[in-house]
């Protein structure tokens, strides 16, 4: 009987975490697909042991890890294309942004990130709506934006975006971030309410302001010659084993919000929803940022996206 073919997967965050349940998720997709002919590692939460989050990055990409999960914000230095994602205040719903991710501009854009790295993309799973969470006062428009400082993404898009808003933004990593909302390094930060709740941002933070400006995408990367490696039975069952623990993945993100939403509240965090009114505020203080965005990219690519997004309405 040949070795089983090993397959280590990282991630960052704790049990309760819904792309912690997603590698669990894929591990059992793996079983099911693929029996005793592989065998499955999960390091589901590398901050524990002192490492930063974007460690997985390079452990994946020199082989020390198979594959990990992580937000497509911090690859699009290295692959702009990736940046047509951080376009804020764009996609209003789950269903609208799961077409463009399974569509064709899915598989553009990780032949974009194979041909620019080591790395392959497996799947793209939901890494949240985005919305902000302040410690003194509710942000319900840019008026309420000025001179705070705010955490968000190594990215250098997104800090243009928030400064339009009036902003300071400051990238923290993950692993600092509790430490940075607790002893008010920062005045605000953006996250999921998974992340907010998981994290306990909330219990400095006590306002959430739910903006849902962005819908986070968090790559299913993987390092591309282990891959290549494989047999070809092995690869096509672990790309079966990764679809079906997305779609999980995505299963769980949606239920999260409702979840930590009602946590939230009844921890007596003031959670509020935009109005329109409120929301039209921010899409029209931030229209000209996502424009100088929008012409960076091929206008094909900006083609793909738009028609993805307005077919899926």
């Amino acid at each position: 009987m040949t070795n089983p073919v090993k397959i280590r997967f990282g991630g960052y965050q704790g049990p309760n975490s819904v792309h912690t349940r997603g590698g669990l998720a894929f591990g059992d997709c793996l079983k099911q697909e693929l029996g005793d002919a592989v065998s499955f590692e999960f390091d589901d939460n590398i901050v524990e042991r002192g490492q930063k989050a974007s460690d997985l990055l390079s452990m994946v990409e020199t082989g020390e890890l198979d594959g990990c999960y992580f937000s497509s914000s911090y690859l699009a230095g290295r692959v702009p294309e990736l940046g047509v994602f951080d376009q804020h205040f764009v996609v209003p719903d789950r269903t609208r942004a799961y077409a463009i991710l399974d569509g064709a501009l899915g598989k553009q854009l990780a032949h974009c990130v194979a041909e620019k790295t080591g790395y392959c993309v497996l799947d793209f799973w939901d890494n949240g709506f985005r919305h902000i969470s302040s410690r003194d006062t509710m942000i319900v428009s840019p008026a309420d934006c000025q001179q705070l400082k705010i955490r968000t993404l190594a990215n250098e898009d997104h800090k243009d975006l928030f400064r339009t808003l009036g902003f300071e933004p400051l990238a923290i990593d993950v692993r600092d971030l509790p430490g940075a909302v607790r002893d008010g390094t920062v005045d605000a930060q953006e996250n999921p309410l998974t992340n907010i709740y998981n994290f306990k941002l909330h219990e400095t933070h006590r306002h959430i302001s739910l903006t849902g400006h962005l819908l986070g995408v968090a790559l299913a990367l993987f390092n591309r010659h282990n891959v290549e490696a494989w047999p070809p039975h092995i690869r096509e069952g672990v790309m079966r084993a990764m679809r079906a623990a997305t779609l999980r993945q995505r299963q769980l993100a949606d239920e999260d919000d409702a979840i930590c939403t009602e946590r939230l509240r009844a921890e007596g965090v003031n959670v509020r929803t935009l109005s329109a009114a409120e929301r039209a505020a921010f899409v029209a203080a931030t229209a000209p940022q996502i424009e100088k965005l929008r012409s960076k990219f091929d206008p094909a690519l900006v083609a793909m996206f738009d028609r993805s997004l307005h077919h899926s309405s």
